[in-house]
C-alpha cells in the first residue's frame, strides 16, 4: 500500500526497524522467495535500498522485484547520484556531513537533480554522519573521509545541529557496514538533543545491539548485513517486534 509523508512516520516512531538491501548482494541470492517471506512476515517498518558500489541495472532490478513482492514503504538509501526509482516512496537525500568531500556535499546531488525532477517521489534532506566503528568502511573509503571517533559526542551533535540549521530534517548515524562496534548509547543521546529523528545504523549484530540503540532515542534502527549472512536472524527480529507491539498496546 503506498503512504504519504514517511518523514512524519519516521518521527513518531519510537522502536522503528529497517532492513537495508544492497542490491550488489541482493540480485545473487539463490533463494529469493523464501527471504522474500520473511522480510513479509517480519513487516519492517521500512525497506532501505542502495549501496556504495552498485551498477544501476542491479540497482533497479532490485527494487522493481521488492516493490512487487512485498508491501513495505521502499526508501532509497543511496550510494550513488543515480541511485533512484520511482517504484520507490522515498529517498534519504544525504550530505556526508561528517566528511569535507564536496562530491557528497553537494556534487553527486547535483547530477541526481535531473532524476528527480522527472518523478513522484519524496525527497527528505538527511545529515548523514559516519561513526567510527572500529574498521574501515566501504562509504569511507568510497568518499575518502574520516569518520566520526567513537568519543566524539560533542563533535556529532556540532554536526548535526549545523545540518539542522541548513534544513536537513534527519539524522543518520552509521558505523558503517560489517562494523566491529555499533554507534554508542551516549552519541545517540546527545544527538536526539538536535529535536530531530535519528536511524543507526551499522554492525548490528544482535538483538540486545537494536534494543540498545532504541533505548538512547532511535526513531529507527537498520538491520543490514546481519541478516545477508544470517536470514534466520529475521526470526528473533520477528520475536522482539511483536514483543514491543505488544507492550505497546
Amino acid at each position: 500500500m503506498y503512504r504519504t509523508n514517511l518523514l512524519a512516520e519516521i518521527n513518531e516512531l519510537s522502536h522503528g526497524l529497517a532492513i537495508l538491501i544492497d542490491p550488489d548482494k541482493f540480485i545473487v541470492i539463490k533463494d529469493k522467495e523464501h527471504w522474500i517471506e520473511r522480510i513479509n512476515k517480519l513487516r519492517p517498518d521500512f525497506l532501505f535500498i542502495g549501496g556504495s558500489v552498485v551498477s544501476k541495472s542491479d540497482f533497479d532490478k532490485c527494487v522493481e522485484l521488492l516493490h512487487a513482492s512485498v508491501e513495505i514503504p521502499i526508501i532509497i538509501f543511496p550510494g550513488n547520484y543515480d541511485q533512484i526509482h520511482p517504484k520507490a516512496q522515498a529517498l534519504l537525500f544525504l550530505s556526508l556531513l561528517s566528511g569535507q568531500n564536496p562530491e557528497y556535499l553537494i556534487s553527486q546531488h547535483i547530477k541526481s537533480v535531473d532524476y528527480l525532477e522527472g518523478i513522484d517521489i519524496e525527497v527528505i534532506p538527511t545529515a548523514y554522519l559516519l561513526v567510527d566503528g572500529g574498521k574501515q568502511s566501504a562509504v569511507a573509503y568510497v568518499s575518502q573521509t574520516q569518520p566520526i571517533p567513537q568519543d566524539g559526542k560533542s563533535i556529532a551533535l556540532k554536526i548535526a545541529l549545523a545540518g539542522k540549521y541548513q534544513g536537513k530534517k534527519l539524522i543518520y548515524l552509521d558505523a558503517g557496514s560489517g562494523a566491529n562496534n555499533i554507534v554508542p548509547a551516549e552519541m545517540i543521546q546527545e544527538i536526539k538533543k538536535s529535536g530531530l529523528p535519528v536511524i543507526v545504523g551499522g554492525g548490528l549484530k544482535t538483538i540486545n545491539d537494536i534494543e540498545q540503540c532504541h533505548r538512547a532515542g532511535a526513531n529507527i534502527v537498520v538491520i543490514g548485513n546481519k541478516i545477508e549472512s544470517d536470514v534466520d536472524f529475521l526470526v528473533e527480529l520477528l520475536y522482539y517486534r511483536s514483543k514491543k507491539l505488544q507492550h505497546s498496546l
